[in-house]
This record gives C-alpha cells, structure tokens and sequence, in this order.
C-alpha cells in the first residue's frame, strides 16, 4: 500500500495498514471510545458522535484507507453489504422513516476523516433539521435497541 498522500494522519502505525494519527485507527483499536453497534474481521460500525439523526452510524473499514480511490472492491462490497444489514435494522429498531446511505470524499465533497467510511443516516418525517444531539446514556441505549434486531 502506498501511503504518499499529504494528509496529516499518515504515519503508519504497523503493518496492517493502520495509521498513527487517525481517530478511526484510534477507535479501532480502542484508544478512543465508541459505541459500537457491529463488527466483524473487516469492518466496524459505531455510532456517529457528531450525528445528524438519532442512529446516525459510521461503517469503517479495519484496514486504512483514506476514501474509495484507495478502497479495494471487496472491501467497498463488504461494507456496503454491512450498511444494508444496518439500515434495515435501524428501519426495524428505530421506527425510521427513511434512510440516507452517503459516503463523502476527498475535502471538496465533505469528508472530515480520512479513513474511508460510509455514512448510514436515518431520517425521520418529524425530525427536520440536520444535527442530532443525544442526552446521557442515550447512545447506549440506542445501541441496544440497534443490536436487539441486527
């Protein structure tokens, strides 16, 4: 893998394509805390700390790569089969109304973290604005509730 992008979260950590700096390498290694909702060998899915709906869930890959010019086809499958298994059951979970399924990349089209990650957003008819903000142990609470159906 080649790692000659100017990004400041570059340093690679280890051989397994793990970067040093990188706030998503730091959760999958559990330096940082999240409220994880799935994970498997390749991929992790957590609730979104900054959040744009109730449920609002990251899908990461466990191996760094920056965005989908660097993701490998089978890594980008894996994850979106993921992202369909997720947003049925917050469909199921969270009575959602609908769902958005984004992933942003490169700065000019919005990604913030660059760690290539899809977006799993669910969307509500009385909920209209664009930012969420969960009130103590709801995270955890959401999470059960997520997991009790996946």
């Amino acid at each position: 893998m080649n790692h000659n992008d100017t990004n400041t979260n570059k340093e690679v950590y280890d051989d397994d394509i793990i970067i040093k700096d990188c706030i998503f390498c730091k959760i999958i290694r559990n330096e940082i805390p999240s409220v994880k909702i799935y994970e498997d060998n390749e991929t992790l899915g957590f609730l979104d700390i900054n959040p744009n709906s109730r449920g609002h869930i990251l899908i990461i890959p466990k191996m760094h790569f920056e965005n989908i010019y660097s993701l490998p086809v089978e890594t980008w499958c894996h994850m979106n089969i993921k992202a369909q298994k997720i947003a049925v059951a917050l469909k199921h979970a969270l009575s959602a109304d609908g769902m958005n399924i984004v992933m942003n990349n490169e700065s000019t089209a919005g990604q913030l973290i660059f760690h290539a990650h899809i977006h799993v957003i669910p969307r509500y008819n009385d909920h209209t604005e664009n930012k969420y903000t969960y009130i103590a142990d709801e995270m955890e609470e959401v999470a059960k509730e997520i997991k009790e159906v996946l």
